[in-house]
């Protein structure tokens, strides 16, 4: 994908989490396309970031000191970041002005700005998982650090005194295991996040992706699926949120969002 510096805008907005007032999103696009994004209706085969980064300081001038949420609606790290070091920048900012960061992510290449996030009050850092089957992930999933990378980074920013998650998400009804990747995340995440699939219209391209995935690989499960994902009051998210809220060790942690 190609990426240009061309967004004029304001970089930090009002964020849409009731936890956090302000977000920034470095990016506007993703290279990471996975195949049940939301975004994909979206997707231009162009990355576009902030012509001028650094009027990021300005905008910070008069804002109460505070947590900044980034990851809302594209991959803080995704591949390009490696290079362009916009998320990195930010960062570098945000600590100048004593803010501190939660970010969302796919990409071990957070570890990278450990230090930076180290000098802030209260920083958290997470991780988005959706399949323990390796296998399955990757119908879904092809440029995005595999499970196994993005649990080593998260442990790695426990050890580092960072605040963890993991956000299971999105929830593919009869695809995605919650119990075992709670049971891979262990003690390296500190809070667990769960929202099942959500689907706009099934007009859409990430409804359209699964549609085909499933009859390609699994298609015994797709009438079970469909009913499933179409209805947030199905008998299988009522089993899922019984099972959860019976799990051992998770207490106080786990937040079942569906």
């Amino acid at each position: 994908m190609k990426l240009t510096a061309s967004i004029t805008d304001r970089i930090i907005r009002m964020c849409q989490l009731d936890m956090f007032e302000y977000e920034i999103d470095p990016y506007y696009g993703c290279e990471h396309q996975c195949r049940y994004c939301y975004t994909l209706n979206h997707a231009t085969g162009v990355i576009t970031t902030f012509r001028d980064i650094d009027r990021l300081d300005s905008e910070l001038e008069g804002l109460t000191p505070q947590t900044i949420y980034l990851g809302m609606n594209t991959d803080p790290y995704q591949p390009c970041e490696r290079k362009a070091r916009v998320t990195r920048r930010i960062l570098e900012i945000l600590v100048s002005h004593n803010f501190s960061a939660s970010i969302l992510t796919k990409s071990d290449l957070i570890v990278r700005d450990i230090d930076i996030l180290r000098k802030m009050a209260e920083p958290s850092a997470g991780v988005s998982l959706s399949f323990s089957d390796e296998r399955i992930r990757v119908w879904f999933e092809q440029n995005v650090p595999d499970n196994s990378r993005r649990l080593e980074a998260l442990k790695l920013l426990k050890e580092a005194g960072i605040s963890t998650y993991i956000l299971i998400s999105p929830v593919i009804p009869y695809l995605t295991d919650v119990m075992a990747l709670i049971e891979k995340a262990g003690d390296a995440a500190d809070e667990i996040w769960i929202y099942r699939l959500e689907i706009r219209s099934t007009e859409d391209q990430n409804w359209q992706n699964i549609i085909e995935i499933i009859k390609n690989h699994c298609p015994e499960i797709e009438a079970g699926f469909q009913a499933a994902a179409l209805d947030p009051h199905h008998p299988y998210w009522q089993r899922l949120r019984a099972e959860l809220k019976e799990l051992k060790g998770v207490e106080g942690k786990l937040h079942i969002e569906f």
